[in-house]
């Protein structure tokens, strides 16, 4: 694996390093030997899958308080997503920065995300689908949401947002 960190300290983009053959390839998505050495390695508990229909949907932007924070290893397993994370943590000198990246079936790109942040994603084709891990065990009182089109963080998503649940929809603007 390669990793790459990104303008958000605790973030990294990580490629997979294949070993091709005639009947495809072999790759690691997680070693955590290789975590350690980049200083990242958390324990992790919990996998979760999202598989979204349509093109356009938005799943996010979601994070949880301490000590309920979480550690997320994001990877798209079928179609592409914009990834989005928000560093949320009030000391960090990117506090309210975000960060979007494209995940794909075909790109093999994960993402890794340190605890303090805010993740969400926006599909770009039908029929995907997004697993990720993650070092906590969700917390419903915990939970807390930043809107997609907050003006506070002026995210430039890269398609239409078209499908949005309730809850992402109709959180109010962010507070210090």
């Amino acid at each position: 694996m390669k990793f790459f960190e990104t303008p958000l300290k605790g973030a990294f983009i990580i490629d997979l390093e294949k070993r091709e053959d005639d009947r495809g390839f072999f790759a690691r998505t997680w070693d955590e030997n290789e975590f350690k050495e980049h200083g990242i390695y958390r324990k992790l508990v919990q996998t979760n899958m999202a598989y979204s229909k349509k093109k356009g949907t938005l799943r996010g932007l979601h994070y949880q308080t301490k000590p309920y924070q979480e550690a997320k290893l994001i990877r798209c397993t079928q179609g592409a997503i914009y990834d989005v994370i928000i560093d949320v943590r009030k000391n960090s000198p990117t506090y309210k920065k975000w960060f979007g990246v494209e995940l794909s079936c075909k790109n093999y790109k994960i993402l890794f995300l340190s605890e303090g942040f805010a993740h969400g994603f926006l599909t770009l084709e039908d029929n995907t689908e997004v697993s990720y891990q993650v070092s906590a065990f969700y917390n419903f009182d915990s939970e807390r949401i930043i809107r997609y089109n907050d003006p506070a963080f002026n995210i430039k998503w890269p398609i239409e947002v078209t499908v949005l649940s309730e809850k992402d929809k109709n959180n109010p603007d962010f507070k210090e």
